[in-house]
């Protein structure tokens, strides 16, 4: 169970800092938030790969287009939180 969750936990970082290296722009995020970045990736892009393909976790956690699909989710996330963040500087 510890040795799946740190698995998580090291696909996140991975999966952040890939979107973050894919799209172009300033983030100042330090490691925790690409992190969190990464495993909200992974939700969404197990969410959409479900949508989609109709394939869940119980055919294998990790699996090539599962992180393929935690990177896009991650650049999805990633955008997402630019625009939420550039609108909260603009009520500013």
């Amino acid at each position: 169970m510890i040795g799946f969750i740190l698995l998580m936990l090291l696909l996140g970082l991975v999966a952040g800092f890939l979107a973050r290296a894919i799209v172009p722009g300033n983030d100042s995020m330090g490691i925790i938030p690409t992190i969190v970045l990464g495993l909200v990736g992974s939700f969404i892009g197990g969410f959409l790969g479900y949508l989609l393909f109709h394939k869940d976790g119980s055919q294998g956690a990790l699996q090539p287009s599962g992180i393929i699909g935690s990177v896009i989710g991650a650049i999805i996330a990633l955008l997402v939180w630019r625009q939420v963040g550039h609108r909260d500087h603009a009520l500013r």
